[in-house]
């Protein structure tokens, strides 16, 4: 079956009580019980289990191809679970260029805890297995990466990673189970913030880590959503749900248009360099053409001038909102490092796009108009 049909029917069942095509959001914590105790529907308490969060997680286990899948209250949570799997003592590879939330709980709450963590550059795998240590448990894989859209290749560092003994996580939000097929690549471990392309319209937080195979690091991972309680809300994974039908549409339009963009920001005298895989002269591009469907909605670009003109471009587009986030139909532009506070380490010049559903000519206007 496509990915386009699965998208559109995965999880998506008729409700058998009414005939109704939408699933119903069941809001109940608690569900009833025989008098010996037993559960005879399968649902005992919303933290344990909630046909919504069931449902979602069906989903996003037939989108990636994977096994199982566990949906959490946000990305974060999603990405705390994987490294909360290991133990004290295990070292973990991460890239140097990705998500700040994903760096900051490594260094402030997982370092402290006893995990060991290398921060590398991942579009050199020949770093990748110079960081290799006996106790290495997990690579984790960002790519595209946030903010400057370095693409690592997924297949080479999976190797790297079984070569060890060790897995494989890759944060696929970027670019979404439409365009990135990780686990096709090797990879263990697939996460998503599903607050952003999956949810889709900027109104859902969540996040969910999806298994090639249900084994035992699954297994921890569950005990760590079930125990710890950092579940989304059925109202959430209805949202998440809602948005998936449209994410194959929606996606192709986000990288299309982005595409445009970035093409004409690199022609503009004003800019210094545009980061994004769709454009040949972006050193990741042909690594980016064999692993991904299409490059994806997410550009971020330097402006000549430093920060003050960032910031200057920034306040004039009239159609971009100044937000943070992406995914949504709506396009945002963010000075990416006052975001990321004192120890960012994105360049102060650079602005991120979320490239959303509007004409892409309306978007390259508003853009040529905030630059001169």
């Amino acid at each position: 079956m496509k990915i386009e049909t699965l998208a559109v029917h995965a999880a998506h069942s008729v409700d058998p009580a009414t005939g109704a095509v939408t699933p119903p959001i069941h809001l109940s914590t608690t569900f009833a019980r025989e008098a010996d105790g037993t559960y005879p529907l399968g649902y005992i308490y919303s933290r344990t289990s909630n046909p919504n969060r069931e449902a979602l997680e069906q989903c996003l286990s037939a989108l990636e191809g994977g096994a199982a899948a566990a949906a959490f209250s946000s990305g974060s949570a999603a990405t705390m679970s994987v490294f909360q799997a290991l133990a004290p003592g295990d070292h973990v590879i991460a890239p140097n260029d990705a998500y700040h939330g994903t760096a900051r709980l490594l260094r402030e709450t997982f370092v402290p805890w006893g995990l060991q963590t290398s921060f590398v550059d991942m579009t050199e795998p020949i770093q990748v297995k110079q960081a290799v240590r006996a106790n290495t448990k997990l690579i984790w894989v960002e790519t595209p990466s946030n903010p400057l859209l370095k693409i690592a290749d997924i297949a080479r560092i999976s190797e790297i990673a079984h070569e060890a003994g060790a897995l494989c996580a890759c944060d696929n939000t970027w670019a979404t189970p439409i365009l990135q097929r990780p686990f096709e690549l090797g990879a263990d471990l697939v996460m998503h913030a599903t607050t952003k392309y999956l949810g889709g319209h900027s109104d859902v937080l969540g996040g969910a880590v999806i298994a090639r195979t249900d084994g035992e690091v699954f297994q921890r991972i569950r005990k760590v959503q079930v125990n710890g309680g950092a579940v989304p809300s059925p109202f959430e994974c209805w949202l998440a749900l809602r948005g998936i039908p449209t994410l194959p549409a929606r996606m192709r339009v986000h990288s299309e248009s982005a595409l445009k963009v970035a093409t004409f920001l690199a022609g503009h005298p004003g800019v210094a360099a545009v980061h994004y895989p769709g454009l040949k002269e972006h050193p990741g591009h042909e690594i980016a053409a064999r692993q991904m469907g299409l490059p994806g909605g997410m550009l971020s670009f330097q402006v000549k001038g430093g920060r003050e003109r960032a910031f200057g471009v920034a306040a004039k587009v009239r159609i971009f909102t100044r937000a943070t986030s992406l995914g949504g139909a709506e396009s945002l532009i963010e000075h990416r490092a006052s975001m990321e506070g004192p120890h960012t380490r994105t360049p102060e010049d650079l602005l991120r796009l979320s490239i959303g559903l509007e004409h892409p000519d309306d978007l390259i206007e508003d853009l040529a108009e905030a630059l001169g």
